[in-house]
């Protein structure tokens, strides 16, 4: 309990230390995210809070953890390295998805064949138990992908990613906590990023001062692959004191939000023969800024609706799991469909000058040095 105490104190200091220093630099060097038609902040707000975050989660584990007792959790570690300089490098400079992918892609591989996280059995999720090594294998490269990505798509407004990053990993934190003394390590690397994202959150919620970036929601989306997967084998055990045996719908629920939006939105996008990558404006994020709801209020109900969620499956962990995950996929999209339909506020349009010119100005790059003359032609 001293260690994972220890983890968030750490954690939480030098994340807080660090936003602001960030801050600092990034105005001095005039590195800014510029605003544009489809981002949804209208000021040059720099996003390198990832830089914050990651320094806090790594000093946190790295002051607390016994490496020498637990050896794959140094190839967590690796892999959060990797996930750090792809994350930092589009935060500056655009790259590619493939590129992209082929960065995630390897984390993946350092998680899977070093770190030993691997889905081996469904636990009874439509039908299917053990799984054969290599669908084993598919699922979990799938599944890790899937998770990183959904908390780099989720983050569009002030404070929801961090908000739903916490939220999870406070939940598997508290559970590798008392369910087994060998699990420990586990909880430590939860709540070292629960400590990281609660000290950014302080400088993200609307009006944000920062961002955390592709650095910070790529580094979030695999610290929770990571758990998920490890909570999955555990929980669903009967090895473990506390045993849940539709451990693959708790889990699941605990990342809800953020997987399932991701879904929703790459079956859309599939469907107008669209990259998956590819960005827009579908988001449930965006669907609920278009009726007219603030970033605080976005990020408290779907927060809430995500604990709520978690709550119930808990309630009714011992049904079936395929009935359970049916469930939340039937919420979710019943609360998708009832934003459809809610009447939109009314909103004022106001034309600007100048607004080809901002425009062409972010296509180069997403990180951009705020120039005298960008000031002037913005404010024309």
């Amino acid at each position: 309990m001293f260690d994972v105490l220890l983890s968030i104190a750490i954690s939480f200091t030098i994340t807080f230390l660090a936003i602001p220093a960030v801050i600092n630099v990034a105005e001095m060097k005039k590195l800014f995210d510029m605003p544009d038609e489809r981002k949804v902040h209208h000021s040059p707000i720099t996003p390198l809070g990832g830089l914050g975050i990651f320094a806090g989660f790594v000093f946190g584990c790295l002051l607390t953890l016994h490496f020498s007792q637990y050896t794959d959790l140094q190839y967590f570690i690796a892999a959060s390295l990797v996930i750090f300089f792809l994350g930092l490098k589009d935060d500056i400079l655009i790259i590619s998805p493939v590129k992209k992918f082929i960065g995630q892609v390897l984390a993946a591989f350092i998680i899977i064949y070093y770190g030993g996280i691997q889905i081996r059995s469904m636990h009874g999720f439509l039908g299917i138990y053990q799984l054969p090594e290599m669908f084993s294998l598919l699922l979990t490269y799938f599944a890790v992908i899937v998770v990183i990505n959904s908390f780099n798509l989720i983050d569009g407004i002030d404070g929801l990613a961090g908000s739903l990053g916490l939220l999870s990993s406070v939940v598997f934190g508290t559970y590798f906590l008392n369910v087994n003394a060998n699990l420990l390590p586990y909880a430590v690397i939860a709540f070292s990023l629960a400590g990281s994202l609660l000290a950014f959150l302080i400088f993200n919620f609307q009006p944000a001062k920062i961002f955390m970036g592709d650095t910070g929601s790529l580094l979030v989306g695999t610290i929770n692959a990571i758990l998920v997967i490890k909570f999955i084998n555990v929980a669903g055990s009967e090895d473990v004191s506390f045993r849940i045996s539709a451990s693959p719908a708790v889990g699941f629920t605990i990342l809800m939000v953020p997987l399932l939006d991701t879904l929703r939105v790459f079956g859309i996008r599939i469907l107008h023969r669209r990259s998956p990558f590819s960005p827009d404006r579908n988001h449930i994020h965006h669907l609920l800024l278009d009726k007219g709801f603030s970033h605080k209020a976005i990020t408290f109900f779907l927060v809430a609706i995500n604990a709520a969620m978690i709550a119930l499956v808990f309630l009714g962990r011992s049904l079936n799991c395929t009935l359970l995950i049916v469930s939340v996929f039937a919420v979710f999209f019943a609360m998708i469909g009832i934003i459809y339909y809610m009447r939109p506020a009314p909103r004022l349009f106001v034309a600007r000058n100048g607004v080809e010119k901002s425009a062409q100005l972010t296509k180069a790059s997403k990180l951009m040095s705020l120039t005298k003359d960008t000031m002037l032609e913005q404010n024309n």
